[in-house]
């Protein structure tokens, strides 16, 4: 099977690449390898991918409509993931008209992309961002999504309305990823694990936000790109059968579906940091911090859908995880 993932360059574009071409899939990737972090991290993770006569790749950004088209023309896939994005949410504070571009703009150029070349499944990540100021926990992915706190957040509730459309308009079979703190090797190092690590091996203060009244539930990536795989010959087809509504999420007018991708576990801040300091060895200079314009108090999946669909639900231990991650970092930076 032809696979075309956006962002393949990226944290879990590049290990899901790796996974499907594992599996025997053929992968073609899509990145425009920006500056938005260190751009060597993303070249490196590439150099590995080129190494499988089964990947091939092209360097373009998501806005170049006619680059992308013709990518994709040229490869003819029969899936599109598109996990490419503007990421980050404080930056969205600093940039916000960046998240336009990529997130709306670039999205609807995928979608586009998808109806002209008549994809069997397209598959797009959103982010657990989407639930807001919600606080009835664990999230549902039928819970309603009107209150996002972050352009971030807001473009990829853009991004799922417009999908939806699109699935119905042209009848393009979609799935719709909301990702829930996801951590582990090859990590983007604007995210909290990746900083946490480096400095408290490089000594230097940690910034911890809301002096650490909070909690994510962590998802190690592994788990993540496993899930995704799985969901890959799970087409949603809309259904009126109120039995199976009650155990998926299905469109009832098209073929559409959000589905959680998360552990299902809800860690405190500072009991991360407790397993970070430990699996180092090395205490971390706290420097406690207010809330932050955007952060929300907690997130926690219901992956209920998943595992009906799936049978599989992310497991990993998030001390196991975080070894893995340090393990990597050391290496990789010689540290």
């Amino acid at each position: 099977m032809k696979v075309l993932i956006t962002g393949s360059a990226g944290f879990i574009g590049f290990h899901l690449a790796k996974l499907l071409l594992a599996e025997g899939f053929t992968v073609h990737g899509y990145d425009g390898l920006t500056d938005y972090y260190d751009p060597t991290l993303k070249q490196n993770r590439n150099k590995i991918l080129i190494t499988n006569p089964n990947f091939t790749s092209t360097t373009g950004m998501l806005e170049d409509e006619d680059k992308l088209y013709k990518a994709a023309k040229k490869f003819k896939p029969e899936i599109i993931i598109h996990l490419a994005a503007q990421a980050g949410v404080r930056y969205s504070l600093e940039n916000p008209r960046s998240y336009i571009n990529s997130n709306i703009v670039g999205t609807f150029n995928v979608m586009e992309v998808a109806r002209k070349e008549r994809i069997k499944h397209l598959l797009m990540a959103s982010t657990s961002s989407v639930y807001g100021a919600n606080l009835k926990m664990p999230f549902v992915e039928k819970d309603k999504t009107d209150a996002q706190l972050t352009i971030y957040a807001a473009t990829k509730k853009a991004n799922e309305s417009m999908a939806h459309s699109y699935s119905y308009l042209w009848k393009i079979p979609t799935t719709m990823f909301r990702f829930f703190t996801v951590y582990g090797p090859w990590g983007r190092p604007d995210m909290a694990l990746f900083k946490f690590v480096s400095a408290i091996i490089n000594n230097k203060p940690i910034d911890i936000y809301n002096k650490g009244e909070m909690s994510r539930d962590f998802t190690y990536v592994d788990d993540l790109v496993r899930s995704i795989y799985l969901l890959i010959n799970k087409t949603p087809y809309n259904s009126d059968n109120s039995e199976n509504l009650n155990k998926d999420n299905v469109s009832t007018v098209a073929p559409f579906r959000v589905i959680n991708i998360g552990n299902s576990t809800k860690i405190k801040l500072l009991d991360f940091i407790d397993i970070v300091e430990d699996v180092i060895g090395k205490k971390a200079i706290r420097n406690y911090m207010p809330m932050q314009k955007g952060d929300v108090m907690s997130t926690w999946a219901d992956t209920s859908i998943l595992q009906n669909l799936t049978g599989y639900h992310p497991n990993t231990n998030v001390r196991d995880g975080v070894k893995n991650f340090v393990n990597w970092y050391r290496k990789y930076y010689n540290n």
